[in-house]
Parts: structure tokens; sequence; C-alpha cells
């Protein structure tokens, strides 16, 4: 009966022994298991995955054009003010209104004409009886000549003949002067137009007694407008006359124009002078541009040879413009540059850049300096990876 009680009492400590040996198993095989994770973290680590897929291209020449940038206002080329030339008449008649297109010499306004055939009716009289008058002076001084010779006539009143055929003479004159001021006046009771235009003010109103020289119309002669511009002093050494010029107005509407002329003084607040556009007139006129509106437009200066890359190329950051070069290890490089004109889908670079360079375009602007690329074709249009 004791030795089964030893028995009993020795089992657990077998059993705890022999924990103990399947607890070293496990630890014995845990441990190189371990071991090997560790070493492919390592070479993981070493390894280094680019960070995005982009595809690249070399800067190429182009040539892009020269402009300068203005604003300024249109205006009309020349203002006519067409008045009234014969005072204290009644206007009875306008025939034309703000927008309309006129031609010389069309009848504009008419006044009322009565009182002035009145008057011109009593210069022909005057003019007829001083042709009366002066023929029945220019017989009797006739007369006194044939009988100068004899005697019959005094000296004295041989000179009164003389005189009063000259006299009645300038009276014929006179009377004839006084009928072409009548028949004048006559003319001008029609205000006509002095030129081809386009009627921009009208004050004349029907009814109205208006005197002499007092403003009726106002006309933009030939419907010609002109784009003053502003020009720094500066600038100005690039213009001259006939250089082309794009003028863009308020609603979007453009027309092609050329330097007429250049001011030959600069406003001393400002330091810029104007520069005469003239604008083209075609057949429907110059419907999109007004008198006395804003405009913009580019003064065209030539071309010239400039380093361009696609406009993916360039990224802003911090207000500048930065590209990314692609090094021969794969890495890129981040390059500040100074960005210049635009052309189509592509930006001139003004400096900072080699035309040898390999720039990256797709892909640029999710890159940071010296991260590690895959280059791709740019024909291939793989899709960009996630940084």
């Amino acid at each position: 009966m004791n030795k089964a009680l030893n028995n009993i009492k020795m089992k657990p400590a077998a059993a705890v022994v022999l924990g103990a040996l399947v607890l070293g198993g496990v630890l014995t095989l845990a441990l190189p298991g371990d071991s090997v994770a560790a070493d492919d973290k390592k070479a993981a680590a070493a390894t280094v995955k680019p960070a995005l897929t982009v595809t690249s291209t070399k800067p190429s020449p182009a040539q892009l054009a020269i402009k300068l940038a203005a604003n300024g206002n249109v205006a009309a080329w020349q203002e006519a003010v067409i008045g009234s030339e014969s005072g204290g008449l009644r206007l009875t008649d306008v025939k034309v209104n703000v927008g309309d297109v006129v031609k010389k010499g069309q009848v504009l306004a008419v006044f009322s004409a009565d009182t002035v055939n009145a008057d011109v009716a009593q210069a022909r009289a005057a003019v007829m009886e001083a042709e009366a008058n002066a023929a029945e002076a220019v017989a009797n001084a006739a007369r006194a000549r044939t009988l100068q010779s004899s005697g019959a006539l005094s000296a004295q009143q041989i000179s009164q003949y003389m005189t009063a055929e000259q006299t009645a003479k300038a009276r014929i004159a006179s009377a004839k002067a006084a009928l072409s001021s009548q028949t004048l006046r006559l003319k001008y009771t029609q205000v006509v137009a002095p030129d081809n235009g386009v009627i921009s003010a009208r004050s004349a109103t029907v009814g109205s007694v208006v005197g002499v020289g007092v403003e009726l119309f106002r006309m933009i002669r030939q419907g010609r407008l002109e784009w003053r511009a502003e020009v720094t002093a500066a600038e100005l050494v690039r213009l001259k006359p006939g250089t082309s010029a794009v003028v863009k107005a308020a609603n979007g509407s453009e027309l092609t124009g050329k330097v007429r002329m250049i001011a030959p003084t600069i406003d001393p607040q400002t330091r810029s002078a104007l520069v005469y556009v003239d604008l083209p007139v075609s057949a429907a006129g110059n419907a999109p541009f007004k008198a006395g509106m804003f405009a913009s437009g580019q003064f065209e200066l030539g071309t010239s040879d400039a380093m361009t890359v696609p406009q993916q190329a360039v990224v802003v950051r911090d207000g500048f413009s930065y590209v990314f070069r692609l090094n021969p290890d794969s890495r890129v490089t981040q390059l500040k540059v100074q960005a210049g004109r635009r052309l189509a889908d592509r930006i001139e670079v003004v400096s900072g850049l080699t035309p040898e360079s390999l720039v990256v375009v797709n892909g640029a602007g999710f890159l940071n300096d010296g991260d590690l690329v895959r280059n791709v074709p740019a024909t291939a249009g793989a899709p960009l990876a996630a940084k």
C-alpha cells in the first residue's frame, strides 16, 4: 500500500519535467523562424521601391510670338458736331436718330423756310430794280459822252452822268450779294451730313427755335473707331506705326487693328503715353465695339526662339514654378525655373533648365525632391501609381 502511495506522489513531478521538456522544444523550434522573419524585413528595407511611374521628355525648341499687353478705351476716330447755320427759324422735321448710318449730303433736319422764301423774293426784286436803274444810268452816260466834244453839256454834268452810271452798277452788285445771302439762308434750312458716319447724339427737337451754332447732332465720322491704349514710357520704343494689335472687348469680341500713331507726349502723372490703333470697319460695322467702352489688347512684336516643356511638367508650389529633372539613377531633382510665354499646351522655360535635361511630365505634381521613380515611354500610357 505504501508503494502505491509513493507511485502516486511521483506522478506530478514527472508531469512537471515533461512539461519543461516540451516547452524547451517549442522554444527551440520558434527561434529559427523569428530569425528568418527579421532577415526578410532587413532585406525589404534595403530594397526601395519607386515612388511613382512617370513619363519624361526633353525640352523642345519653338518659335513663340512676342506680345505686349495693354489696356485702354475705345473712342471715335473723329467726332463731327452738326449745328444750325440759320438762326431764328423753327425746326419742322428731324429725319434721323441716334445710331442711324448716314451718307454725306443726306438731309438730317429741316427748318421752316416761309420767312426765308419771302426774303429771297424781295432780294430778287431788288436786283431787278437795280438793273433797271443801271440801264437808265448807262444810257445817260453814253449820251453825255457823245455830247462831250460839242460843248452842249458842262464838264460837271458829264461827270454826274458818269458817276450815276458807276453807282447804278454798284447797286446791282449789292442787290445780287443780298440775293446770294438769302439763297444761302434758304439752303441752310436743310441740315445735311458733312460726311459719311453714324449719328452718336441728337439734341434736335421738332418745334424748337434755335440760334446760329446750336448743336443739333453729333456724328462719328465714317463710323471709324480707334483703341487708345496706355503704354508705359519704357515700352514705347518697341512700338511703331503699322504694328498689328489684337483688341478684345469686354464682351469677348476681337478685332485686329494697326497702330496709326503714337502720342508725342507722356502723361507726367502716370508716366504712360497713348497709342492710337485703328479698328477696321466691316460690312456689319463695329457692332461689338462701342465708343467709350474698355478694351484690352496685345501688340504683336514678332517671334523669338524659345525652349518649351509640356504644361504638365511645370509644378507651381508656394508661388514659384518647378520642374523635376530625371537623373541617371532614376531619382528626380526639383529645379526652380522661370516660366514665360505659353503656346497651346506648352510653356516656355526662360531660365533654370538646360536643353539636355530630361524632365518628368506625367506625375510631376506628386513628386518630391530625391524621389525614386520608374520611367516609362510617353506612348505607353501606363496608369500612374499612387504614391
